[in-house]
């Protein structure tokens, strides 16, 4: 496939991709098309897979470019990493048929019945976590993978006895650490070509991902304190 076919391709799964994208993976060597004798690349179908897989983890897990990077680099030594996410895994350079379906089914935003029947949220949980600000809707009124997300957590910390109102932290956390990512990327987000935007998003999902990663420390070092 040249480029623009591949853009078609993924354009059902993944509307937002553009050329540049793909072009800034394939500079921070996640991908590696084939080269015609011109030099123009041809991208194959396990490309495709491998694609959607790595744009599948930026969107739902929200991980940086350098860990899906060891992750691929060490399936393709032929190594069997640990998933990047529950119930996701690649295969050397190949989506298997359960991932794609598994991508596919993450996209579709769900109607709030969907969410209930998938989360087992009740009314009362559902109306909390939205008069909290814990949960938005898409502009059609359906709950995207966020939102999904967030009420899947909330289900199971409700089961211990922790209702939404405990958890206007999260929120004003998140927002302060929001406040981070964007004076940080300030400068770069100045330009408005497409390989920028790129640049700004990675970087912002890994500064997300550091902020993350100091709180996930803290919380689990005074954790160990019960052991």
């Amino acid at each position: 496939m040249t480029i623009g076919e591949l853009l078609t391709e993924l354009k059902d799964d993944f509307p937002a991709v553009t050329a540049s994208k793909i072009r800034f993976l394939e500079e921070k060597g996640l991908i590696t098309p084939q080269r015609t004798a011109a030099g123009y690349r041809k991208y194959t179908g396990a490309d495709a897979d491998r694609l959607r897989f790595i744009l599948a983890i930026q969107r739902d897990e929200h991980k940086p470019l350098s860990v899906i990077k060891e992750y691929l680099d060490a399936i393709d030594r032929g190594e069997q990493p640990q998933p990047l996410s529950s119930g996701m895994s690649l295969g050397p350079k190949v989506v298997t048929e359960q991932l794609a379906h598994e991508i596919i089914g993450r996209i579709r935003p769900l109607t709030r019945a969907e969410l209930q029947g998938i989360t087992n949220a009740s009314d009362e949980l559902l109306e909390d976590l939205h008069n909290f600000s814990l949960l938005r809707m898409t502009d059609d009124q359906r709950y995207d993978e966020h939102a999904q997300r967030v009420v899947k957590a909330a289900v199971i910390l409700a089961s211990h006895g922790i209702d939404p109102r405990h958890l206007r932290s999260f929120k004003i956390t998140a927002d302060r650490e929001l406040g981070l990512v964007e004076r940080a990327v300030a400068p770069m987000a100045a330009r408005k070509d497409a390989a920028a935007r790129a640049r700004v998003a990675e970087t912002a999902r890994e500064i997300s991902e550091a902020c993350l990663s100091i709180h996930a420390a803290l919380v689990q070092g005074a954790i160990s304190d019960y052991e």
